[in-house]
């Protein structure tokens, strides 16, 4: 995890003399008593990783948590030896006292301990107590990005029950994760390592998981019955001209938990999960648009599609992220709970995109001869 204040707590001395030693370099000094080793180890860790050295990476990520064990462990030892000290015992528990103790006595150690305590963790949260920072210090010896990381490299090795561990485990320091976005990340992880092993009923708790702090659809049944109506009885059309919603982080739960629910014939749930997805879609294509087009407004999909097609990185886009297969399947789950009307809109829309593939053939195929199929 990189982030300016991290790098701003780096002595500049010691950075320079780093990046000038190189990776092999630190790792042959063995000297953990350096700040923030940690986390340049961990960013080597992650060079080595996407240059495809995944023995190297997955060394340089256990040094990492090696190293910032070793801190603060080394800086609760420090805090301890003080607080063991028969004057400060006599303070009590008050921070602030010993805080002052700390400065008049000059224990530079403890002072550093402290104020790397409160960098990571409010010191307001610790009311006053001695105890409390003491404990807190302790929390922080575990390091969730380094465990993430080692994951990865299990995942992409094909062992999946120690990557499952890892990112369970990572999952479980939610608390000490300064990357707001890693607790979605590792959820992902896990679903989709469920879904290899046909873990379903897990796999689909976890992306459940993802979407219930979502207000949007979690939080707001009648926001969300209204979507569907106006979907079910005025089409898609009019449902993508009256509505917007571009959390991107939550159109893959959305896609997952869709085709999920419509492999086992739930088809309500399932369109209501593709809705979804292809709402925020349809939300991320349109603001797009309008960011060169201001005047742009949306019509009719068959108006967007061109304008997609005009653009390569919205064509892209679409094909990454199974545009037209969404639309499809959304198609089908409005079928398959007997939304005819709207279901063959989607279908008439697709049998006439000759890049949509498959999804133009399948689609064709069912106005032809309408049926819940796969």
């Amino acid at each position: 995890m990189t982030n300016n204040r991290n790098s701003r707590s780096f002595p500049i001395l010691i950075l320079l003399f780093v990046l000038g030693s190189g990776f092999a370099g630190a790792q042959a000094s063995g000297d953990l008593s350096r700040p923030h080793d940690w986390w340049y180890t961990l960013e080597q860790g992650k060079l080595r990783f996407r240059q495809g050295d995944y023995s190297s990476a997955l060394i340089a990520f256990d040094d990492a948590r090696r190293q910032r064990l070793a801190m603060y462990e080394r800086m609760e030892r420090d805090l301890i030896h003080l607080l063991s000290i028969s004057e400060v015992r006599r303070i009590g528990d008050s921070l602030e006292w010993i805080e002052r103790y700390i400065h008049d006595r000059r224990h530079d150690a403890v002072a550093a301990a402290l104020a790397e305590l409160y960098y990571r963790i409010p010191k307001e949260s610790l009311d006053n107590s001695a105890a409390a920072a003491l404990k807190a210090l302790g929390t922080l010896k575990d390091y969730p990005e380094a465990e993430y990381w080692i994951g990865e490299v299990y995942l992409l090795e094909g062992e999946l029950p120690l990557a499952m561990t890892q990112f369970k485990k990572a999952l479980d320091l939610r608390e000490l994760h300064e990357n707001p976005g890693l607790v979605t990340d590792l959820l992902y992880k896990i679903a989709a390592i469920c879904n290899i092993r046909q873990e379903y009923n897990e796999m689909e708790s976890v992306l459940i998981s993802i979407l219930s702090a979502d207000k949007m659809f979690s939080g707001n049944d009648y926001a969300r019955t209204s979507m569907t109506r106006i979907l079910e009885n005025n089409g898609i059309n009019r449902f993508l001209t009256m509505y917007r919603y571009n959390n991107t982080e939550l159109m893959e739960a959305h896609r997952l938990l869709g085709y999920y629910y419509f492999s086992r014939g739930r088809h309500s749930k399932a369109q209501e999960h593709f809705m979804f997805a292809f709402l925020i879609q349809n939300t991320v294509v349109i603001e797009e648009i309008t960011r060169s087009r201001p005047d742009f407004s949306f019509t009719a999909l068959e108006g967007l599609i061109a304008e997609i097609n005009r653009r390569p990185h919205l064509t892209d886009y679409a094909e990454k992220n199974e545009y037209f297969k969404i639309a499809y399947y959304l198609g089908a789950s409005l079928y398959g709970n007997g939304k005819t009307s709207t279901a063959r809109e989607l279908w008439h829309f697709l049998a006439a995109q000759n890049n949509a593939d498959e999804w133009q053939t399948r689609s064709i195929t069912q106005l032809r001869n309408p049926r819940i199929r796969e």
